[in-house]
């Protein structure tokens, strides 16, 4: 098994927690992992993206040419990756800040307002793991029991006040899927 990803947004969307969250999860779990992240050269508000690579077998190179899923958090992300996505893949979306929709019939489309559902849980930094959460239950490559314990393993020192919002978020993110 080896599954690629592809996360991409604004800088300060949790962009790169994102991703580094699904490779620690992976890590934990005692699989292969690689987490290349990628910057723009603003501090917020600029391009960010990184590719995560999980394998039950040593990784031969960790880069990714055409992920087989991409989560989505803005719109010049969805114009960027939207085409790259392995055919059979997926690509989860932010549609609280992406209006618009592929013509491509070959991936699949979860289309989540995970800006939105943030806010209503009270903080718009709480979008990421809604997109986690979203994804994780559509592919369950890895249990969301197994995101949950690396959360609360690898959150920073200065976040740990935000450890149920983040669980609640990841939840709600599932929950989208179960309807």
């Amino acid at each position: 098994m080896q599954e690629e990803f592809v996360f991409s947004g604004f800088g300060g969307q949790g962009v790169m927690f994102a991703g580094q969250l699904l490779a620690y999860t992976a890590m934990d779990e005692g699989l292969e992992v690689t987490w290349i992240p990628s910057y723009g050269p603003e501090m917020r508000g600029g391009t960010a993206h990184c590719f995560v690579v999980i394998s039950d077998k040593i990784i031969g190179s960790p880069m990714v040419a055409r992920p087989l899923n991409g989560v989505i958090f803005n719109k010049p992300s969805f114009d960027k990756y939207e085409s790259i996505i392995a055919p059979n893949g997926r690509l989860v979306v932010n549609t609280s800040l992406v209006p618009q929709t592929s013509n491509r019939t070959d991936i699949e489309f979860i289309n989540i307002p995970a800006t939105d559902i943030a806010y209503e849980l009270g903080d718009q930094r709480l979008t990421n793991m809604v997109l986690l959460g979203a994804l994780l239950r559509d592919h369950p490559v890895l249990p969301i029991e197994a995101l949950k314990r690396a959360l609360e393993a690898h959150i920073p020192a200065h976040r740990r006040n935000l450890l149920e919002k983040n669980f609640r978020a990841v939840e709600r993110g599932a929950e989208m899927l179960q309807a």
